[in-house]
């Protein structure tokens, strides 16, 4: 109330006071700019309000609510600039600069805007997972690098300013540096591909074509590091992540299948081997085995089948994660020979019989002509 009042006692003062037409017309242009911002100000400062207001309310959007507010205000400024100009009657010197400054104005925003828009993604992805962090603050850092530089040089083209020579030195020294940090870059991008695309998330299980497998512990900008079984560190250059066929035990859940392979003499009855390995599966899975799970139910299939010296079989199961594989085919295979024994079912070694006829007896017997026993 105290400026409208203050507003519109200086409108009185000018209707009333008798001045030289000059300083009446500047006074009227300064009125015109005032009320200029009082119209653009309240707009502006309705938006705030409520975009705060709803920050409060959701804390996970506050970081969002803050970048709009920010935007609001400088986008409602532009207006205000750019309308004043409009209205008030500059030389034309004068009004060719305030265009120019307000076009410089408004793409800084614009990048602004752009660049912060990336940031909040980046930063909802470390918030997600916090380990990501080591590759949101590099991503961050050349995010407002790239956007401040491209930014900049538009302003100043708009300016006027040539910029023929800084673009050259641009081309040779970006050439330069790529050349420099082509490893470096591009485990830096391909860090950022496994952060958008994320085949592979902390805690999973992987295996590399090239044989390397393991936890995936940390997701950097440089390197993917993995935690063997044996406690160890593998360290993965993120280009190589990126090119790699990778299998993700623990993915789209961790539980997996299990086979466990079973030999038996030939003669033993298939229709027991079956229901003996089947009832085997089932009791340890009624007894709580570590990492076996119940459901689905274990399955027995006469699968490879004859063998050189046996009959093959296979026990399936399903376990929890991969890792209680191990465990779960030590239990398994210790209650199989237990069972057997009782049952009577042979478990047999490789055998092979070789049968000679008397003229080989007789060449193996040597000079005397007796035939050996083989």
């Amino acid at each position: 109330p105290i400026p409208l009042l203050m507003l519109a006692a200086f409108c009185t003062a000018l209707e009333v006071l008798t001045l030289p037409r000059f300083y009446e017309r500047l006074g009227a242009k300064l009125i015109s700019c005032v009320v200029i911002l009082v119209i653009f100000y309240f707009p502006a400062r309705g938006v705030v309000v409520f975009v705060r207001r709803v920050g409060h309310r959701r804390r996970e959007l506050e970081p969002v609510m803050h970048f709009v507010a920010v935007i609001t205000r400088a986008l409602f400024v532009l207006l205000a600039l750019y309308t004043a100009l409009e209205v008030l009657e500059l030389p034309r010197s004068y009004e060719r600069f305030g265009s120019k400054l307000t076009a410089a104005l408004g793409t800084g925003l614009v990048f602004y805007a752009l660049a912060r828009i990336v940031i909040l993604y980046l930063g909802r992805l470390s918030q997600k997972e916090p380990a990501l962090l080591r590759v949101t603050q590099p991503a961050v850092f050349v995010t407002r690098l790239v956007f401040a530089l491209f930014g900049a040089i538009i302003i100043l083209e708009n300016l006027g300013v040539h910029l023929t020579a800084v673009w050259t030195t641009l081309g040779v020294g970006s050439v330069a540096v790529a050349l420099a940090l082509q490893e470096t870059l591009s485990n830096l991008f391909a860090g950022l591909y496994l952060l958008a695309d994320r085949p592979i998330s902390l805690e999973d299980y992987i295996k590399l074509d090239t044989g390397q497998e393991g936890y995936v512990v940390r997701i950097g900008w440089r390197s993917t590091t993995l935690r063997t079984l044996g406690n160890n560190m593998v360290i993965v250059p993120n280009s190589t992540m990126a090119k790699a066929v990778i299998t993700n035990y623990s993915t789209p859940e961790p539980r997996m299948s299990l086979s466990v392979n079973v030999s038996v003499a030939y003669g033993t009855d298939p229709n027991l081997v079956e229901r003996v390995l089947a009832d085997i599966a089932k009791k340890a899975a009624t007894d709580g085995l570590e990492g076996l799970l119940a459901k689905p139910e274990p399955s027995v299939r006469f699968i490879p089948g004859f063998g050189a010296s046996s009959l093959d079989f296979s026990l399936n199961v399903q376990v929890r994660q991969f890792v209680d594989q191990y465990w779960v085919q030590h239990e398994l295979r210790k209650r199989i020979v237990a069972r057997f024994d009782e049952e009577g079912i042979s478990m047999p070694f490789p055998t092979r019989t070789i049968l000679l006829d008397d003229r080989a007896l007789a060449a193996l017997g040597g000079a005397e002509g007796k035939a050996k026993p083989y």
